[in-house]
């Protein structure tokens, strides 16, 4: 039978070694995910004030991956790098392969015999005919709610020249806003419904 100076320094003891028992290790919570959207919007957003100017020029770029110079460049432009730099899809290259396997598919706008991969994927009606072609064909939204960010539109400036860009993911007065190369650079502004809007696309997110 245990005296009492054993019980004490046995209960003692085991105080002593539940204090130094360290203490469970604080467990952080994981970052959310970025969806797909926000990468895609952002990876657009983060060319504004770098493309500085609208140069619709033709220029001779490397294939695969051939860009301009990033301080200039076109609507499509905006498109083009923003999947290569968020996703790494490469629109120069897909729309190639496309076009060479269904040239016939594709406008014949510009006199062309055979897919030109400098040129080919910085037009607009030939990205709306990869897009359509690949399922990224959306319905037109009555209501400005209904777009979505990362979500691409086409529209038509002055009856006759086509235009392309992205719905961001803020919004203005008058509906989301817009990240596009319109004449001056990349820029983010309220313009989604300045001109009548032609086509609404969603790919890869």
């Amino acid at each position: 039978m245990l005296d009492r100076r054993s019980l004490l320094l046995g209960v003692g003891a085991s105080l002593l070694a539940g204090a130094a028992r360290p203490a469970p290790a604080t467990v952080e919570a994981a970052p959310p995910a970025v969806s797909k959207r926000t990468q895609l919007t952002a990876a657009a957003r983060a060319q504004v004030g770098v493309t500085l100017d609208y140069d619709p020029a033709y220029t001779a770029i490397p294939f695969p991956g051939g860009d301009v110079p990033r301080q200039k460049g076109v609507c499509t432009d905006v498109i083009i790098r923003a999947y290569r730099d968020a996703f790494r899809l490469d629109l120069q290259a897909l729309v190639n392969a496309d076009m060479r396997a269904a040239f016939g598919a594709y406008p014949r706008n510009w006199g062309l015999k055979a897919p030109d991969r400098n040129i080919d994927h910085r037009r607009v009606p030939n990205l709306r005919t990869w897009l359509t072609r690949h399922g990224a064909e959306l319905p037109i939204p009555r209501d400005p709610s209904g777009w979505q960010p990362g979500d691409i539109f086409t529209s038509v400036l002055d009856k006759t020249a086509p235009h392309i860009g992205f719905v961001s993911d803020r919004q203005g007065a008058r509906g989301p806003l817009v990240i596009h190369n319109i004449g001056s650079g990349a820029r983010e502004e309220d313009a989604l419904f300045d001109w009548p809007i032609s086509g609404r696309y969603r790919w890869a997110i």
